[in-house]
């Protein structure tokens, strides 16, 4: 990232701060003048009032000076006040703006970045490194001004009093540019390397904390801990190395200083002695040279922040550089809900493909069942459907129309999907339902709980429909939790609902209550059923059978059991012949 880059991101997220920007730099120059005045009021006494026959007046009442300095360390104290109060409000609103933009940005990224890139990374990104980034555009930079007018004020000072003395002063600066200039680069280099270290170490903490269930239930507790344990010794031991970094250039520059404070001291007791420079002149110079040291002593940090920034800059930039998803209104809307697949293929990358030659149509209003094992491509239909990906070959139309001409929001509208998984968010029973529809009445949150099979359940918590959910849905069963959320999509009241195995969880009994309370409340909406179970699918007006990425068979649940493929075959390992002789009967498995 060019440094003309991180300028127009700087500037990106200064707006609405240059107000507060203008009062630190006014407060931090008023303290730097203030401060400066004092050594000079110190000279002026020693050489002036305390000497015999200095000033009469002042020598009787030393008060008055005492006076004068305590109302420029008042003065000078308002200023800090207001410069520390106007910073910490430049600061974190700098700080808001950035995690605003980027929280937003991430928003709107496709799912094939949130599948290259991983959660934790991603969190680290968004929270540590901007962090660092303001922590050196607002201190850091700032403090540059600062230390600009701390320089030339002490310089101008200091010139005003000994020349020789001051270049003698200035002698060691270059040395202290060039020794912080060479631990910039190390600890940029370390420093990447430690963030890096702590997106994956935050990944790991956040992957056991959303698989509890899993690490619990096959006893992976001990190899979570040892996993953990080696990516925070790695993490440990990276900022184990940044500290020595550092300890060894805050010790470097203590020396360095040390000796340039010896030299001034010694040089300035010889130019005394010999008459150059007075008592109270060379008080007031060895003030100024503090003054002059420290400042760029602190060069030193200010180049190890804008290394860390600069790594941070980098991986900042990568999250805002990342194109988002044509989320524009623009495009054709479908005047009918019929969907088709034609000759699509499909791969995530550049490996095999996952999807070959796919064709199906299906009907509005009609019911349509997907039969695969794993990773047969099951899912990845949806995804195209819902264009969470785009596909390169073949083509998907709603409506006789191009999806890739049909408006992102408008297919996410009409298109209502329940994963195998489900995402419960860590609010009430009540919240997560209505997420779909924020305006519904508790009436309507029910019925959709009701066709789902889920509000017996749900009034049987203490706090029934305010009860909290734990994160991610932890306090509840895998079924309630798929029910819950198949009645949020059914809140929703999509055209077009889709059941990604959503029913796995559940027993056989309500799943047959569910599909014909879908039937029965639902009768305009287009169902598309994903499922390993017959039972499931067999009412389906159609079903498809995929295996390894094509379809190997189509047609009626009739016309499949009378074949001699995958359908038939799974339909005989799965039912039994009391089940079998039931529903030639004409009866339910209900």
């Amino acid at each position: 990232m060019s440094k003309n880059s991180r300028f127009k991101l700087i500037s990106r997220f200064t707006k609405g701060i240059h107000g507060a920007i203008i009062v630190v730099l006014v407060t931090s120059l008023t303290s730097t003048v203030l401060n400066a005045m004092i050594p000079r009021i110190f000279s002026f006494t020693i050489d002036e009032v305390l000497v015999p026959g200095g000033i009469p007046l002042l020598k009787e009442h030393l008060w008055i000076l005492s006076l004068i300095v305590i109302g420029i360390a008042l003065c000078n104290g308002g200023s800090i006040f207001l410069y520390r109060t106007y910073t910490a409000k430049a600061g974190e609103t700098f700080a808001k703006n950035m995690r605003d933009v980027l929280f937003s940005h991430v928003q709107r990224l496709p799912m094939k970045w949130h599948g290259e890139n991983q959660t934790g990374d991603i969190i680290q990104r968004c929270t540590a490194d901007v962090e660092t980034i303001r922590n050196f555009v607002v201190t850091q930079i700032l403090e540059v001004f600062r230390t600009v007018f701390l320089v030339t004020i002490s310089l101008v000072m200091m010139f005003s009093m000994n020349v020789k003395l001051t270049f003698a002063a200035i002698a060691f600066i270059p040395v202290i540019i060039w020794y912080s200039t060479v631990f910039y680069g190390l600890i940029a280099k370390n420093f990447k390397a430690a963030d890096e270290a702590g997106g994956e170490l935050s990944t790991v903490v956040q992957e056991n904390a959303t698989g509890v269930r899993v690490v619990r239930a096959f006893g992976r507790e001990k190899f979570e801990i040892d996993r953990f344990d080696e990516k925070n010794n790695f993490f440990a031991k990276l900022w184990i190395r940044l500290g020595t970094l550092s300890g060894a250039y805050w010790g470097i520059g203590d020396l360095i200083t040390g000796l340039q404070v010896m030299v001034i001291i010694v040089l300035g007791a010889v130019q005394a002695v010999r008459g150059n420079i007075t008592a109270g002149e060379f008080v007031a110079f060895a003030s100024y040279n503090t003054t002059l040291t420290w400042p760029i002593r602190g060069l030193g940090r200010i180049l190890s922040e804008m290394s860390k920034a600069g790594v941070s800059f980098d991986r900042v930039d990568y999250i805002l550089d990342s194109a988002e998803e044509d989320m524009g209104n623009a495009g054709k809307e479908p005047e009918s809900m019929d969907i088709g697949f034609e000759c699509v293929s499909f791969a995530y990358d550049n490996s095999n493909q996952v999807l070959r030659d796919i064709s199906f149509q299906i009907k509005a209003g009609t019911t349509f069942g997907i039969l695969g094992g794993t990773g047969s491509g099951k899912s990845t239909l949806i995804h195209l459907l819902d264009r969470l990906y785009e596909i390169k070959e073949g083509r998907i139309t709603i409506g006789g129309i191009d999806l890739r001409e049909i408006p992102r929001p408008w297919i996410r509208r009409h298109i209502g999907m329940v994963l195998q998984e489900p995402f419960l968010f860590s609010k009430s029973i009540r919240d997560n339902i209505a997420a779909a529809n924020p305006d519904a009445s508790m009436e309507e949150i029910r019925e959709a709980a009701r066709i789902a099979c889920v509000d017996e359940d749900i009034m049987a918590f203490t706090d029934q429909y305010e009860t909290l959910v734990g994160e991610r849905g932890v306090t509840l069963s895998g079924g309630q939790r798929q029910r819950i959320a198949i009645a949020r999509m059914l809140l929703a009241k999509s055209p077009v609902m889709v059941f990604d195995d959503s029913l796995s969880a559940v027993d056989a009994e309500t799943d047959t209550k569910i599909r014909h309370a879908l039937r029965e409340k639902m009768k305009a909406a287009t169902v598309i059923l994903i499922s390993h179970r017959v039972t499931t699918l067999m009412e389906a007006d159609e079903i498809m059978v995929l295996n390894q990425g094509a379809v190997a068979e189509q047609g009626t649940h009739g016309e499949l059991i009378q074949g001699n493929g995958i359908y038939q075959r799974i339909y005989e390992i799965q039912m039994n012949q009391d089940d079998r002789r039931l529903l030639e009967e004409g009866g339910s498995l209900a």
